[in-house]
């Protein structure tokens, strides 16, 4: 029986925020059962401040996190991924390098927090909007029993996460 840790890599544009969020959140929720990593077609290069500041608020562990390109993950030598999800529209509709392990792809298309310009509580509450609604789809997934779900019904329900709006979660 397969006992490691199911593999899950989250990709945005600029791996800045959302995919740093579904990063952390996964690997929390889903501690010991999931190893969650993020990554960008264009990275930022930096992690933006408001979702270091929502996660330390949260009391996340920030240390590590890294704005990096999506390449690292594509190489011989990278983690087989079992599951990507693509947490912006502009990733999503990206030609995707070709994933060693052949892993299961779905779009969660969220609005960009760090697009959001106002006051402090306006950026933050972006933030927390997102995080909130990364947390409800990430929580289902983590939930889902992966082991007894076919490949097909199993695509669905990501599928149908992904759709899960903004004011349900």
């Amino acid at each position: 029986m397969n006992t490691r840790p199911h593999t899950v890599l989250f990709l945005c544009t600029g791996n800045s925020a959302r995919s740093i969020l579904a990063e952390a959140i996964l690997n929390r929720v889903g501690a010991g059962a999931f190893q969650a990593f993020s990554a960008g077609s264009h990275p930022a290069g930096q992690v933006n401040p408001h979702a270091c500041a929502l996660l330390e608020k949260l009391n996340y562990p920030t240390e590590g996190f890294r704005s990096k390109n999506w390449d690292e993950f594509a190489g011989t030598d990278s983690p087989d991924m079992d599951f990507i999800f693509t947490v912006c529209d502009q990733a999503g509709a990206e030609t995707c390098p070709i994933w060693p392990g052949h892993p299961m792809t779905v779009h969660w298309g969220i609005p960009d927090p760090a697009a959001v310009q106002g006051s402090d509580s306006e950026i933050a509450k972006a933030f927390a909007e997102t995080y909130r609604l990364l947390h409800k789809r990430i929580e289902i997934f983590a939930s889902l029993p992966l082991a007894t779900l076919e490949r097909p019904r199993l695509l669905e329900k990501l599928n149908e996460l992904g759709r899960i709006p903004r004011e349900s979660a």
